[in-house]
């Protein structure tokens, strides 16, 4: 934990704008550093102009990829377009609009000219699908964000018709096209200068925020909340949820007050991270203290919550057990939604990653319900949500969706706002909190304790715990306990987890290699105490780097 961690940023740790945007423009990647290429990770392609590894060449190509793969698969439908409050994030929307203008794509930007969540965006591209005639052109869509990541930051992310992340066959398909135009010098895209591009036939208009907004009652028991009289605390952290959160309370008559309306594409207000960045991670103490300390300090509100920049993550912050780790949110969730949504398919079964508490697991068994356990990605989740067979699909990392009351489709991306507004359904239907709710489950089931630490592995060696087999661990034990299982495929899908995870009866650990940086991250779970946790992580470094040394 770094000195400065859960303090308000100082003017050095501020991203510089005009150094950022000019990047943007004037900067091509170079193509030889593999960091400076198109890679779609689980949320899209990710970087900073000032790294070389978002700029505007990077957009383009991405885009007429994207005109091509739709055009390949016979999607004619129009294109939703969203955006969040990242200072990259209006230019690369409008680099991708001059593309898609300059192809013919139908494409739908905001009706306020203001910002997009994703799961509006979602929730968009669902709904037009869903109330097209059979056989009409189907709708798809382009998320700008970078999600929780720092000001200096851009991301930019294809949803296609199911209006959840892509799949790997998609976006590899996509990366490659993209990489090939940058190779030849952009030779093949197709664009008009912006300007023409806004004022296109094909350009057009939705209001996502009136589509989400008003539909609401559909998903949750807002008049639970309503007469209950909850009172609500939201911070948008400086995201694209901001106009979303007072129209909730207002379309919906809600005791609802946005905390922070404020939006500063430095993040100026934020309280830094863990590492002394500017991160709107929900889910972090640090990131999350403004709000945390508005609580403890009296703060009249029974339910707070944020959201991360494009608001598919939620942070649940109650007064008596301030913020809330999202595995024990999760739990709490799981456990109310399959007791009090009858509507739903009485065989449907609850989604985890395989990284997520096994306090679920258990929540699981009491419920008599199935659990299907994936790797990591939102995606995995997608099919059951269609179909109502997986009503609810939650990660570790705070995201997380459900299905409505009658079962049906929500959305198929993470919904924070979602999450965020079921911590009051809760409240108001059961008189507890989130967190009271939680102690209950630790009362019947154990009270695991979790954690994530960070290995250094080199390029090599994260290759190895990505091809890793069973049949490579002959270890028996794990801190005591006799090994169970040995998993690098996920047992809910058979789908490889890109690394291993190892099961004894109260404990477990999983090892995946990171994406960007020269280390593997080890998640840890024991239901025997913190010195047994320590224990577990401590054999599992240990397993892992003599198997992959």
């Amino acid at each position: 934990m770094a000195s400065r961690a859960g303090t308000v940023a100082q003017p050095q740790d501020l991203v510089d704008l005009t150094a950022l945007l000019d990047a943007y423009y004037d900067v091509s990647p170079d193509l030889s550093d593999p960091g400076q290429r198109v890679a779609f990770g689980t949320s899209g392609h990710r970087g900073s102009s000032l790294k070389a590894s978002f700029n505007e060449p990077h957009i383009v190509a991405i885009t007429q990829a994207i005109v091509e793969y739709r055009a390949g698969q016979g999607i004619t439908g129009p294109l939703y377009m969203a955006k969040d409050t990242h200072a990259l994030s209006e230019p690369a929307q409008n680099s991708a609009l001059e593309v898609l203008a300059a192809n013919g794509v139908n494409v739908l930007i905001d009706a306020r000219h203001g910002y997009t969540p994703t799961p509006a965006l979602s929730h968009a591209i669902l709904t037009h699908n869903n109330n097209a005639p059979a056989g009409a052109p189907q709708a798809d869509g382009i998320v700008v964000t970078p999600s929780h990541n720092p000001p200096g930051d851009g991301g930019f992310k294809y949803n296609p018709p199911h209006g959840g992340p892509a799949d790997t066959d998609a976006t590899g398909w996509i990366a490659n096209r993209a990489n090939e135009l940058l190779e030849n010098g952009l030779r093949g895209v197709k664009r008009i200068p912006v300007a023409d591009a806004l004022a296109a036939d094909t350009t057009g208009k939705f209001d996502f925020l009136s589509s989400y907004v008003d539909d609401l009652p559909s998903v949750l028991d807002l008049n639970a909340i309503r007469e209950a009289g909850v009172r609500i605390g939201a911070d948008p952290m400086g995201g694209a949820s901001v106009d979303y959160w007072g129209e909730i309370g207002e379309r919906h008559h809600l005791n609802l007050t946005v905390v922070n309306p404020t939006v500063d594409p430095q993040w100026a207000f934020m309280t830094l991270d863990w590492d002394e960045k500017i991160r709107m991670d929900c889910s972090s103490p640090s990131a999350m203290a403004s709000l945390i300390n508005r609580m403890s300090s009296g703060a009249s509100y029974d339910v707070a919550t944020g959201n991360d920049a494009d608001a598919d993550r939620h942070g649940i912050v109650t007064p008596d057990g301030g913020l809330m780790n999202p595995n024990h949110y999760l739990a709490v969730a799981i456990d109310y939604l399959y007791r009090h949504r009858t509507g739903w398919n009485p065989e449907s079964v609850i989604g985890k990653t395989l990284v997520s508490s096994s306090i679920i697991d258990r929540v699981a068994g009491s419920l008599g319900r199935k659990l299907v356990e994936v790797p990591v990605g939102f995606k995995w989740f997608v099919p059951g949500l269609l179909s109502g067979e997986g009503a609810f699909g939650g990660e570790e990392s705070a995201g997380a969706s459900f299905n409505k009351m009658d079962g049906s489709v929500w959305t198929t991306d993470k919904d924070g706002i979602l999450l965020a507004l079921l911590a009051s359904e809760i409240t108001a239907v059961t008189g507890k909190s989130p967190s009271q709710l939680y102690k209950g489950l630790t009362d019947q089931f154990g009270d695991p304790v979790y954690a994530r630490i960070d290995a250094a592995a080199t390029r090599d060696q994260k290759a190895a715990l990505g091809k890793l087999s069973s049949s490579d661990v002959t270890a028996t034990e794990l801190a005591g306990e006799t090994i169970t299982a040995k998993l690098t495929e996920a047992p809910g899908n058979g789908a490889s987890i890109g690394g291993l995870k190892v099961v004894t009866e109260n404990a477990w650990f999983a090892a995946r290699p990171s994406g960007t940086e020269d280390v593997y991250k080890i998640y840890a779970e024991s239901f025997k105490g913190a010195d047994h946790l320590k224990q577990v992580q401590a054999e599992a470094k240990a397993l892992v780097d003599g198997v992959i040394s």
